[in-house]
């Protein structure tokens, strides 16, 4: 049986287990769940690779649970039904020892299929984790999200990624003996992008298409890796390459790039809605007040993928990206939120100025707060010059106008309102 190098390199235990750190090192939000054995129904949020399977099990193990698993991609509310049935014979809240329903990609499940999960996650019958590569505020069910813990997995980082691959050579089964010498892994991590299951097969297929001495450096890893996995993989691999290109298809201003990305997308199988919000988040983070029509076209496409879904879809889809892709640019709304938060990091929280403060009753009012507030349509041009920053932050520019017809406009606009003060 030809089992590929990153299943049997799949961690028996969490102390095998390589990063998330976040999670289950010493100081990790899951450690001292696990030592109570309390398991909390969850959902792990992550890009592909990031071992969310790999934890799901390993947290059955750990805790002695029994442990189903089903994939939303080939499964629906009967898989469910009959799982359920199952674990009412098997352990319970008396017992401390609930099975573990671990489901992949959960996001793939519709409405009424997260629905029928409801009633023995709430009962406790069984404990819940679901694994997805999508933002689960948008994707799972409020009812089934408020019964549910969130955790974040990240993409492995160059030493953890290392460290896959020295295991891979040093405990392998079928690599341990060979002769096999990394002299350069540069393009082994650039390819994997934080993705362990890219990373060992890439690993792997890069030494099965070596002859003997087997020599690893980054111009035999791009020969043998970069020509066999550039197809798109709808199960996850390659799909945040793909999107990628797409997003900076269209960053970059190119439409028949962003075309060609979007088909490839589409002919693979990826789902319209996560294509959409993409476009969706696009449209503000580069190219916001530049062009504020882009974020009502991203909308309006968003909606219309929802109503008419494939094969319809892929037409408002393209008119969008090609739209997106053929409109003046400007990051200035991404960038200003940044450095806001930046400073909120920094200066922690700031008292909010009294003449900007609430004041509901006569008793806040009496504390002065919106006292010598000034309300701007009463004023000529609807406007009067006053703080509205904090103190310490006084005369601090946050947003800057982008290099475009709007956006000149803009900074115009802002310095007759406010003169010298922001340096407009």
């Amino acid at each position: 049986m030809n089992i590929p190098l990153a299943e049997r390199m799949r961690p028996k235990s969490l102390e095998q287990y390589v990063g998330q750190e976040h999670l289950i090192g010493p100081e990790g939000g899951l450690t001292n769940i696990l030592k109570s054995g309390k398991l909390p129904s969850m959902i792990l949020w992550g890009p592909p690779g990031t071992g969310k399977t790999t934890l799901a099990k390993l947290l059955a193990l750990q805790n002695e649970r029994p442990f189903y698993q089903l994939s939303a991609i080939n499964s629906g509310v009967k898989e469910i039904r009959e799982i359920l049935q199952k674990t009412k014979h098997n352990g319970g809240l008396f017992s401390g020892k609930n099975p573990l329903l671990f489901i992949d990609e959960i996001h793939r499940f519709s409405k009424s299929q997260q629905d029928s999960l409801l009633g023995a996650v709430e009962k406790g019958s069984i404990t819940l984790i679901g694994a997805t590569t999508e933002n689960p505020s948008f994707e799972v069910i409020n009812a089934l999200l408020s019964r549910c813990q969130v955790y974040i997995l990240n993409p492995l980082g160059k030493s953890q990624l290392q460290k896959l691959i020295s295991n891979a050579l040093q405990y392998d089964t079928e690599l341990k003996n060979k002769k096999i010498e990394i002299l350069e892994d540069e393009a082994l991590l650039k390819i994997s992008g934080g993705d362990a299951r890219k990373l060992l097969s890439a690993l792997e297929l890069v030494i099965n298409s070596s002859s003997k001495p087997i020599k690893i450096d980054n111009a035999l890893v791009m020969k043998n890796v970069q020509t066999q996995m550039a197809m798109f993989d709808r199960n996850g691999d390659l799909h945040y390459d793909i999107i990628s290109a797409f997003i900076k298809s269209i960053r970059g201003s190119d439409p028949n790039g962003a075309v060609y990305w979007l088909a490839r997308m589409i002919e693979g199988g990826e789902e319209v809605k996560f294509i959409a919000r993409r476009m969706l988040i696009l449209a503000s983070e580069d190219i916001g007040n530049a062009n504020p029509t882009a974020l009502v076209l991203a909308n309006s496409t968003f909606q219309a993928v929802i109503v008419l879904g494939l094969p319809e879809a892929r037409i408002p889809l393209s008119q969008c990206a090609i739209y997106l892709a053929s409109s003046e640019k400007s990051n200035t709304s991404y960038t200003a939120i940044n450095k806001a938060q930046q400073k909120v990091k920094e200066k922690g929280d700031l008292g909010v100025p009294l003449p900007l403060r609430n004041a509901p009753n006569q008793m806040m009012k009496e504390l002065d707060h919106g006292k010598e507030y000034q309300y701007a349509h009463e004023h000529k041009s609807h406007f009067f010059d006053m703080e509205f920053l904090p103190k310490d932050l006084e005369g601090f520019r946050f947003y800057e106008p982008g290099e475009n017809n709007k956006e000149n406009q803009i900074r115009k606009f802002l310095k007759l309102r406010w003169k010298d003060k922001y340096g407009y």
